[in-house]
């Protein structure tokens, strides 16, 4: 029978100090230590990202005889009905797969299991190959270890080669290059349907996903100075960067793609606008590494070796904070210019992560890391990132350095050095900037941000109304939990004390 046991009473009693009461340093893979054991795991409805976790899950209980249960939600619910199960006592999930960015909402109550010495102990792990910033951001929270990388998160622009070569055009370099492709594509038949096909798909789809586009145009045109400048608040007043110029420009951005794009675009999500870049029906898109591996699927994709991928693209001009006003890029402005244009990649989300509900049974939680382990591990990894359904992306440092298992997969070497260049080019940016982690950034982002945006697409606001909605909706979170005490874990988020 399997068998569950859960600890439903005060979470505290076993931390002091803001440490955690030691576990047995366990090592994954020993076969049927876990005979019996059932786990929870939570995560978003995919197939992307549960998908993996499903399909490996066999193989684990085979190995180690624990019966992984993957049970999905919607995106827009993850966050609360996680939160609310593990705050409430309920406990009825055992470990979940989700956004690294909330890792402070839940290592502060005590809710993640601290898996540093695990994970430190854990040879098969290679910890060390995962790159350093997916090892920290998207696994460590105060110097601590909480969360298993299982993904690595970076958007960036893909475009289709046959399409801008028959224009005459290059690759983005600025958003106002990425307007110009997309007006001189669209309409064309891109795929050979006899259909007017698109210039631009970019996923706009209220309560999704997609909240995260805006930030990705937006960046280039706040952040100049480096990852510690922020592109979200003022770093020292923590003051909204969403009122101003730069912004706006970012908006016009968004907005005139709507122009270029299929006719239902503010009803895609990420999902959708895949499929139709994949079919052939978009010339550019905005998104994850996804689009690089779902092109070569030989069942779906329209587009196999039709696919670059740059880093997210920038602008010549960036906002003065001195001033408030837009100004050409220098090199004092801008330090970090290519050919005079600010470019800043967003790691947008940061990767799926797999923590563990600190109140689980032992046996449970031993388990759950052993299955995360597992997934992370070279000789799972290693497959899963070249595989377009998954919904993982490259985070390993050997991930980046040959080209075997993504030529394996069926990637021309063009097509994987421009995607693996792409991201390589954005992991190593000085100016790359981080997603928001503060307490609460899922309201901040998915709420505050996500509607103002919604109702703008939708004409029942204007620009203005926009950025004033977000600004306030931003300071009032600030003032709820304390401006300064905001501020300061800002501060730390990008490296600014």
């Amino acid at each position: 029978m399997l068998h569950r046991v859960r600890k439903t009473g005060s979470r505290l009693a076993a931390y002091v100090l803001g440490g955690v009461a030691a576990l047995a340093v366990i090592t994954p893979g020993q076969a049927q230590e876990f005979e019996g054991v059932s786990i929870d795991v939570m995560t978003f409805t995919g197939p992307q990202i549960a998908e993996p976790l499903q399909r490996r899950a066999p193989d684990f209980a085979a190995l180690n005889g624990a019966e992984v249960n993957v049970i999905t939600v919607p995106f827009s619910d993850l966050y609360t009905k996680l939160l609310t199960d593990w705050a409430t006592g309920t406990n009825s999930v055992d470990a979940a797969v989700f956004a690294p960015q909330w890792m402070v909402d839940y290592v502060g109550p005590g809710f993640l299991q601290d898996i540093t010495d695990w994970v430190a102990a854990d040879e098969a792990l290679q910890v060390d190959d995962i790159a350093p910033f997916f090892r920290e951001f998207s696994q460590q929270y105060g110097g601590r270890t909480y969360l298993v990388t299982l993904d690595g998160d970076f958007q960036m622009v893909y475009y289709r080669t046959d399409v801008l070569a028959e224009l005459g055009l290059e690759p983005p370099e600025t958003w106002a290059d990425y307007v110009a492709i997309a007006a001189a594509a669209h309409g064309n038949d891109l795929n050979g349907d006899g259909s007017a096909d698109y210039g631009s798909c970019i996923a706009k789809k209220r309560n999704a996903q997609s909240y995260w586009m805006i930030t990705s145009i937006a960046a280039g045109y706040l952040q100049s100075q480096g990852t510690s400048q922020g592109a979200f608040f003022d770093t020292d007043d923590m003051t909204p960067l969403v009122d101003n110029p730069a912004f706006e420009a970012a908006l016009d951005v968004y907005l005139e793609t709507t122009q270029f794009a299929p006719p239902d675009e503010t009803n895609l999500d990420v999902g959708d606008t895949r499929a139709l870049f994949t079919t052939g029906r978009c010339a550019l898109t905005l998104d994850w590494g996804d689009i690089g591996t779902l092109a070569i699927d030989p069942e779906t994709s329209q587009v196999i070796d039709k696919v670059g991928a740059v880093m997210l693209p920038g602008s010549r001009q960036v906002l003065d904070r001195d001033s408030g006003e837009m100004v050409e890029c220098d090199s004092e402005i801008c330090p970090h210019a290519v050919n005079g244009v600010n470019r800043a990649p967003f790691a947008a989300f940061g990767g799926w992560s797999g923590g563990i509900n600190a109140a689980a049974d032992d046996q449970v939680k031993r388990a759950a890391y052993a299955f995360f382990s597992y997934m992370s591990q070279p000789a799972q990894s290693n497959h899963d990132v070249t595989v377009g359904i998954t919904g993982f992306n490259p985070y390993r440092i050997s991930q980046f350095e040959t080209l075997d298992n993504w030529l394996a997969a069926g990637m021309s070497e063009t097509a994987a050095d421009s995607y693996l260049g792409a991201i390589k080019d954005s992991l190593n940016s000085p100016n790359m900037v981080l997603d928001l982690r503060i307490p609460r950034n899922q309201a901040y982002q998915q709420v505050v941000l996500d509607t103002a945006i919604a109702r703008l697409l939708a004409g029942e606001i204007d620009k203005a109304q926009a950025m004033q909605a977000i600004a306030a909706g931003w300071s009032e979170l600030n003032e709820e939990e304390g401006t300064d005490a905001q501020l300061a874990f800002y501060r730390a988020s990008i490296g600014a004390d």
